[in-house]
């Protein structure tokens, strides 16, 4: 009876574990799977590569984005009709694979072709034709995009706040992929550009004044009832606990309350603001909005860092609290918050990649507008939205106002580097403020004021995009 009991023991406890092992390879194939056959590491990607053609990206609207093409001397190469418009957004697939050509490598390798023929290919030796890849991209966007940001480094993001889809996404210096096997040691070692760097996904900047936003809402969170009760007499610079601030310019704004601090973005008054607030809980609102967390997006990214903590100095709070110290976000995440104020405080997942076709057309998949996560509350987004409609009516974003379509947002001129002045300038905001629309973000390094420089490059973007 004994030895009964002890193998119906051993029989459990082998089949909890065989039970494991599926439920662990079901889920393994369900989430990981994909992610792993599509990781440069895997071998198995080569092999397919000389047995599939690989598929062709597309525009939105159906422009080639990249394609298999032949050279003038009869070899088969990657073509990129767009040059550099597109370099970060589509990306390259020699020398490794950046862009939609890493994010869909497996599916652009991957033929859907019809059962008959694939089989009969593969019996003559032939290669299949791989799926072709829809992006949600705008070329005319894109280019508006491209053409405003001109000679300066930096970024533009544009994407729907209600689905997450992003239609155009320019970095500059950028690069033609058509010529990046040639000039692969020149682009490579370029330190001074870094022109393989997605800014947009990849480059970390302290954000400035935009940062002003995550400030605000937590001043807010912490005094839901009185806020609008929040009064600052602003001199141009302030001294606390041996730290001098200064605004923009030495800029003297005088008596203001919250609402007119944020439109001016005075730098002085938000010092004051982050010596009322608990760093704690400062901390966890700025968690609440991505920072030092994961990004929803399957496009290579960094992390933006909030380095704030209990132990922190007054230098740093107050720093911090204005956009400047050691904060530092990405162009896509900033887009990513002001999408979540556009949108009632709802982020939805954010991507590239519209639909999957076999080369003959027909429907493999197709991307469904997802929630990623909820970064504040309804009434939250609503107060945001009012304060940075008030930037765009009463304060620095001023060249967006009186416009065919209606805009909120928020600018800021980051300081960077040791020589006093020198500064980024941001703006990010969104269009058709009681529908909204359209999420733009611009950063362009170096050059000086967010509403002088980045607020007429959106306004192009906008403009391009209620002109389509």
């Amino acid at each position: 009876m004994r030895n009964k009991h002890v193998f119906y023991v051993i029989l459990s406890f082998f089949m909890v574990i065989f039970t494991a092992m599926i439920g662990y390879f079901v889920w393994y194939v369900q989430f990981n799977a994909p992610k792993a056959i599509n990781s440069s590491y895997n071998m198995r990607q080569n092999d397919l590569e000389r047995q599939v053609i690989r598929g062709t990206i597309f525009s939105a609207k159906g422009e080639i984005l990249a394609e298999e093409a032949m050279n003038s001397q009869n070899v088969e190469v990657r073509y990129y009709p767009y040059n550099e418009l597109f370099a970060h957004a589509v990306g390259f697939s020699t020398h490794g694979k950046t862009g939609v050509e890493s994010a869909a490598n497996i599916e652009l390798l991957t033929s859907n072709a019809p059962l008959g023929e694939r089989l009969q290919k593969e019996m003559d030796g032939l290669r299949n034709y791989g799926d072709n890849i829809y992006t949600t991209f705008d070329a005319d966007l894109q280019k508006a995009a491209y053409d405003a940001l001109g000679v300066y480094k930096g970024a533009v993001i544009a994407m729907e706040p209600k689905t997450g889809k992003i239609l155009a996404m320019v970095s500059k210096p950028d690069y033609d992929p058509n010529t990046v096997s040639e000039n692969w040691a020149a682009i490579s070692r370029d330190t001074d550009n870094s022109p393989l760097v997605n800014r947009a996904t990849q480059g970390l900047y302290p954000p400035g004044s935009t940062f002003k936003i995550v400030t605000l809402l937590e001043y807010i969170r912490e005094h839901p009832d009185d806020y609008e009760n929040y009064s600052y007499t602003c001199k141009g610079k302030m001294n606390y606990d041996g730290v001098d601030i200064e605004c923009y310019h030495r800029s003297v704004h005088g008596s203001e309350d919250l609402r007119e601090s944020f439109e001016k973005s005075c730098n002085c008054s938000f010092a004051n603001i982050g010596t009322l607030l608990g760093i704690k809980k400062f901390s966890g609102t700025a968690g609440d909005l991505l920072f030092g967390k994961t990004i929803p997006t399957d496009l290579a990214y960094s992390k933006s860092s909030f380095v704030l903590d209990e132990e922190s100095g007054s230098e740093e709070i107050l720093q911090t609290a204005m956009g400047q110290g050691k904060t530092l976000i990405t162009p896509l995440h900033m887009a990513l918050i002001t999408s979540a104020i556009a949108n009632d405080g709802i982020l939805m997942r954010p991507y590239e990649i519209e639909k999957r076709t076999n080369y003959l057309g027909e429907l493999i998949s197709e991307t469904e507008p997802k929630k990623y996560k909820t970064l504040m509350t309804e009434k939250e987004a609503e107060i945001l939205t009012d304060f940075m409609v008030g930037v765009v009516e009463n304060g620095t974003g001023k060249r967006l106002k009186g416009l065919s379509y209606s805009v909120a947002g928020k600018t800021g001129s980051a300081e960077y580097g040791t020589i006093k002045g020198n500064s980024h300038a941001w703006f990010t905001g969104f269009s058709n403020v009681e529908d909204p629309e359209l999420v733009v973000t611009v950063i362009m390094e170096g050059a000086g004021s967010g509403g002088d420089y980045a607020v007429p490059v959106a306004k192009r973007v906008f403009d391009a995009y209620y002109k389509r």
